[in-house]
């Protein structure tokens, strides 16, 4: 007898524009489950314009790790979204109360991005810091406070995952 196949986890990660950190997050979090086949990952944003790229130096973060973005295009959070994700996870409080005020009906898959993670400095929970405008630096330490808190979201989704 086989055994059904269980149901794919579907990940959304949650920034303000879709260019920066919700993109990195989505590349990253991709490369972390490659070879597995039961992680689906998107990003959205709260204020989002439909279709811009991300921002280069997001592009950039993430070709120096060996990870692309084909065809991504910047997308608005909405119900269909948040309704086919099993995890949502926010970059910052914020995101997170826009979220809970938006579709409060789904509050219960809603999560901030290093709620499982401490960033050093700025401890467990922390936002995801906004590098936009900010030059490759900030870029750099969104991309290490990701690096810290995917692993943990993995880990989350694996151990919590009722499928």
């Amino acid at each position: 007898m086989v055994a059904p196949m269980a149901a794919k986890k579907s990940v959304l990660f949650v920034c303000t524009g879709n260019t920066c950190r919700s993109p990195m997050a989505e590349g990253l979090f991709r490369a972390a489950v490659a070879g597995r086949d039961d992680f689906e990952v998107k990003s959205a944003g709260v204020a989002a314009y439909p279709g811009s790229p991300p921002s280069p130096e997001t592009a950039e973060i993430l070709r120096q790790r060996g990870i692309e973005l084909d065809g991504f295009a910047s997308q608005p959070v909405g119900e269909e979204l948040v309704s086919e994700a099993t995890h949502v996870f926010a970059m910052t409080g914020r995101h997170l109360q826009a979220l809970i005020s938006l579709f409060p009906e789904h509050e219960d898959k809603f999560f901030l991005v290093c709620e499982f993670a401490e960033i050093p400095g700025h401890g467990v929970a922390a936002d995801v810091p906004d590098p936009i405008g900010m030059g490759h630096g900030a870029y750099e330490e969104t991309a290490r406070a990701l690096d810290l808190a995917i692993p943990t979201i993995v880990a989350f989704i694996d151990q919590t995952w009722q499928g």
